[in-house]
């Protein structure tokens, strides 16, 4: 919702600045069809890779307070429209299962919508649980390249979106 580009830029802006983290890279911006409820407007995408000396939980606090910052507020409905929508993927291969934070995000596999920004970044990651790369599960889920746009990038030290800055080629059979 709202200047969904000018978001996303932000918040990789507050992900640089974040205390205890180091030198960050993003992917491009890519547009996807919403996940879950169909019935909202596109979403954009992206992943950052960065070091932190944060614990996941930590961390995990400070994305929510990111996501209060750009207006978001609790969905009417389950996977419904919001301002920014900020999860951790993985933290340095551990694995962790509570009630506040599962690690790695259990639906990475299911979502071109992750998976393409990540290959880009780093196909070569590896589920810790299952062994399998980034790229390994893209393929698998074979998506439609129309259902990963890329549209532009963020500049992470100006904070702007940037239109029409094509991704790159990513795996396939």
């Amino acid at each position: 919702m709202g200047d969904r580009a000018a978001t996303l830029c932000h918040a990789l802006q507050a992900l640089r600045a974040l205390a205890a983290t180091g030198s960050l890279r993003a992917s491009h911006v890519y547009e996807t069809r919403p996940w879950g409820l169909r019935e909202q407007p596109d979403f954009l995408n992206a992943v950052a890779v960065f070091d932190t000396e944060l614990d996941g939980l930590t961390l995990l606090a400070a994305l929510g307070e990111m996501e209060r910052a750009a207006g978001r507020s609790a969905p009417e409905r389950p996977w419904g429209p919001r301002t920014l929508d900020l999860d951790i993927l993985d933290l340095d291969g551990r694995v962790v299962a509570d009630s506040a934070l599962t690690l790695p995000h259990p639906r990475i596999a299911e979502r071109a919508f992750v998976l393409v920004p990540l290959c880009e970044l780093d196909p070569d990651w590896r589920d810790p649980l299952t062994g399998r790369t980034a790229a390994e599960m893209l393929v698998a889920l074979d998506p439609d390249p129309s259902e990963v746009r890329p549209v532009g990038r963020c500049d992470p030290e100006e904070g702007r979106f940037l239109a029409g800055e094509a991704g790159p080629e990513l795996p396939r059979d």
